[in-house]
C-alpha cells in the first residue's frame, strides 16, 4: 500500500508523533497504519524507559473535589522542564489522570497508573509513556493525596499550576473554606495545631534554642523561660491556627475560626518538586552533549 499524505496525517493525529517519524513507520509497515502504530508504541515505550532516569522536578499539581464536597484528590505530575509543564497536552494528561483518581478509589500513584485512562484504549501509565514519546521528556506521576468520607466539607485552592491545597472544614462558610485554602497555599503551615507537630521536630528546635540561650550566660531558670518563649513562637509559625491570617494579619487563624464557629479537621498542601533535585542544564550544552554522544 502506498504511503499517502492522508495516511501520514491520520497517523500523526492518532499518535502525536512527528511527520517524519510517521512517514518512516508507514514505509516500514508497507502502509499498514495499525502495524505502524504498534511499532511506534513499542518504540515509544523503549524511549520512555530510557528517559525514566532523568530528573523530573517541574510539572503541575491538579486538585479535584467531588460535587458533594466529601471526596477529593491532589495529584502531582512531574516533567523535566517548566516549558513542558506549560504544554497543553501535558496539562490535559494531568487533568484527566486526576479526574480518574477521583472517580476510583486508588490510594497512590502506583495504583492509579494501572487504571484505565479515559479517552484512550490503554491505562494511565500507557498514556504517560505515549506522552513521553511525543514530548521527549520524562513524565512521572509523583504524589497522590486522597480525602474520603470527609466529616466536614472539602474546599480547595490552586495557585497557578504549582501549588494545590485541600482543606477539610467543619462549620463555617464556603468563603471561609476557600480563604483558608488560600492561606495554607501562601503560608505553608506544618500542621493544624501543636498536637500535629512531630515530637522529633519539637526536640530539634528545643536543642537549637537551648544552645542559643546558654550562650547568653543567664541563670538556668531564665534560660528555660527563654526556651519556652521561643517554642511558643515556633509553634505560632508552623501551625495553621497560630499563624496570622493572610487577609487580616491583625488576627490569627485560630481567632478567625472561633468567630465563625468552625474547625479545620485536616489539610494537604502539595507544591511541585518539593524535595527533588532541580534540573540545572544549559540547553546549548545539552544539545552538544547529544551531538558528542551520537
Amino acid at each position: 500500500m502506498a504511503v499517502t499524505a492522508a495516511l501520514v496525517k491520520e497517523l500523526r493525529e492518532r499518535t502525536g508523533a512527528g511527520m517524519m517519524e510517521c512517514k518512516k513507520a508507514l514505509t516500514e509497515s508497507g502502509g499498514d497504519i495499525e502495524a505502524a502504530i504498534e511499532a511506534m508504541r513499542k518504540s515509544g515505550q523503549a524511549k520512555a524507559a530510557k528517559k525514566a532516569g532523568r530528573i523530573a522536578a517541574e510539572g503541575v499539581v491538579v486538585v479535584k473535589i467531588a460535587a458533594d464536597g466529601k471526596r477529593g484528590v491532589v495529584l502531582e505530575v512531574n516533567s523535566e522542564t517548566d516549558f513542558v509543564a506549560k504544554d497543553a497536552g501535558f496539562q490535559a494528561f494531568a487533568e484527566v489522570a486526576a479526574e480518574q483518581a477521583l472517580a476510583c478509589d486508588v490510594a497512590d500513584v502506583a495504583a492509579l497508573a494501572e487504571q484505565p485512562m479515559p479517552g484512550t484504549a490503554g491505562t494511565v501509565d500507557q498514556a504517560r509513556e505515549a506522552l513521553i514519546a511525543k514530548i521527549g521528556e520524562n513524565v512521572q506521576l509523583r504524589r497522590l493525596v486522597r480525602f474520603e468520607q470527609a466529616e466536614g466539607v472539602l474546599w480547595s485552592y490552586r495557585h497557578g499550576v504549582r501549588i494545590g491545597v485541600v482543606v477539610e472544614l467543619a462549620g463555617g462558610s464556603e468563603q471561609l473554606g476557600k480563604d483558608l485554602a488560600m492561606h495554607i497555599a501562601a503560608s505553608n503551615p506544618m500542621c493544624v495545631d501543636a498536637s500535629g507537630v512531630p515530637p522529633e521536630a519539637l526536640e530539634k528546635e528545643k536543642g537549637i534554642f537551648r544552645a542559643q540561650a546558654a550562650q547568653s550566660g543567664k541563670p538556668e531558670a531564665i534560660v528555660e523561660k527563654m526556651i519556652d518563649g521561643r517554642i511558643r513562637k515556633y509553634l505560632e509559625e508552623v501551625t495553621l491556627v497560630g499563624q496570622p491570617f493572610v487577609k487580616d494579619p491583625e488576627q490569627t487563624v485560630e481567632k478567625l475560626l472561633k468567630q465563625a464557629g468552625a474547625q479545620v479537621l485536616r489539610f494537604s498542601r502539595i507544591e511541585v518538586g518539593e524535595g527533588l533535585e532541580k534540573r540545572d542544564e544549559n540547553f546549548a550544552d545539552e544539545v552538544m552533549a547529544q551531538v558528542r554522544g551520537a
